[in-house]
């Protein structure tokens, strides 16, 4: 299984970005799928995940600005990010969390996409 994220890129605080995320391979289906993001020296923290079902789940750093979607039938997470912030600069990486290759196995695995750089100017 493979992610393929896109999306990044520069923007001036204020605006927006769309960051797309694709899994491709043998996948049965997918719990839940997010986005985590990165900075220099900093951990890897959680932006937003969607389950399945639909149920999301925000950082409270985006709420309000950042909505998280996905179509399953195509096993894409998207991010539509507004009103960026010049703290909003980070690597994004997608993830994939319980990943099922076949409906007879239980086995489930999680998977991280490359991460695509935002860079939010002020």
């Amino acid at each position: 299984v493979q992610l393929q994220a896109s999306g990044g890129g520069l923007v001036q605080a204020g605006g927006s970005l769309r960051l797309s995320c694709a899994a491709s391979g043998i996948i049965f289906d997918i719990n839940a799928m997010g986005w985590y993001r990165q900075t220099p020296g900093k951990q890897r923290e959680l932006v937003a995940t969607i389950t399945s079902g639909g149920s999301t789940n925000y950082a409270d750093s985006v709420k309000g600005r950042f909505t998280i979607s996905r179509d399953n039938a195509k096993n894409t997470v998207y991010l539509q990010m507004n009103s960026l912030l010049p703290e909003d600069t980070a690597v994004y990486y997608c993830n994939a969390k319980g990943v099922r290759v076949s409906m007879w196995s239980p086995k489930v695995s999680d998977y991280w996409g490359q991460g695509t750089l935002v860079t939010v100017s002020s």
